[in-house]
């Protein structure tokens, strides 16, 4: 079974963008914080590259912006390319069948931060 469950906030308002073929994704990056400190005493964060198609997409790129929390389910997605100098790289994304909208950043906060 290939399930992935992902709780998060993104890093950057998503912006779908439509392929050769038609067809409506996004891409998003989902930062994760871990649920145990490292040695420092502080929470570490692992940040996951996530697809979104078609509908998916479209919802998401229009009720979310840059820090809102969202849980996704999906899979895991491995492929290939080949870079200029004839070299084979691997990439690991998560193909997003569902997403829920959790929680909005509270963008006051993040300006009185700063």
């Amino acid at each position: 079974m290939n399930q992935v469950i992902l709780v998060g906030r993104l890093t950057d308002k998503p912006v779908v963008i439509e392929s050769e073929s038609g067809k409506k994704y996004t891409t998003i990056v989902l930062a994760v914080q871990r649920a145990f400190k490292n040695p420092d005493g502080k929470f570490e964060t692992d940040f996951f590259r996530c697809i979104l198609w078609n509908g998916v997409a479209a919802n998401t790129s229009e009720y979310c912006d840059a820090g809102d929390v969202i849980g996704i389910r999906g899979r895991l997605q491995t492929r290939s390319y080949e870079t200029e100098n004839k070299e084979i790289k691997y990439v690991t994304e998560v193909i997003a069948e569902r997403v829920t909208f959790l929680a909005k950043c509270n963008k006051d906060k993040q300006e009185n931060a700063k």
